[in-house]
């Protein structure tokens, strides 16, 4: 393993943002006034705010407060969604969240990163899919490029890297496979 000297002057930013430099100005405002402020409960609000800056939103979405959302324009939301408190979606890239998922309080979908293994430090940037049903439990992480299958489940303070499998919990850091889950159906 090499370990020369770095001239960080290399460094190589390549975010596409997607957005005019004014839609990106307004939404730093909307987002910090309406979504990141504990005082907002208004979900219906963010819902319609979201949509106005390219979100595509189903019905039924819940948005606690103190969301935190990177890029709308980059945002999907199903039906009957759950967004906990203190949610941070960092979407540098498209997250797409199905229907009925819910995810906890302080979780983080994080979709960037870096080639550490570059001088240029290249930035990377995959996206994150939570399929129908996927539970992200409070203070999880979920990073770029990571499939969350069908009614998976992420437990609380859990590092998902890798993909999930459909129908199991997983814990840790990074998360591992602990057991399947069953649902019962009742009426």
């Amino acid at each position: 393993m090499s370990q020369g000297k770095v001239n960080n002057e290399s460094y190589q930013a390549t975010l596409q943002v997607g957005a005019s430099a004014l839609k990106q100005l307004m939404w730093f405002i909307v987002n910090g006034v309406f979504f990141i402020n504990p005082l907002n409960p208004l979900s219906g609000l963010k819902v319609f705010l979201l949509r106005l800056f390219g979100a595509r939103i189903g019905n039924g979405v819940v948005i606690k407060p103190s969301v935190n959302i990177k890029f709308p324009w980059k945002l999907a939301i199903g039906n009957h969604a759950w967004i906990g408190e203190k949610v941070w979606i960092d979407n540098l890239v498209e997250v797409k969240i199905g229907n009925h998922v819910c995810i906890s309080q302080g979780a983080l979908l994080l979709t960037g990163t870096h080639d550490y293994s570059k001088s240029t430090f290249n930035f990377i940037a995959n996206t994150i899919l939570l399929e129908d049903g996927v539970w992200i439990g409070a203070k999880s992480v979920v990073t770029g490029g990571v499939i969350c299958y069908s009614h998976s489940i992420l437990g609380s303070n859990s590092i998902a890297e890798s993909n999930l499998k459909p129908y199991v919990i997983y814990k840790g850091n990074p998360a591992v496979a602990v057991l399947e889950r069953n649902i019962s159906l009742v009426n």
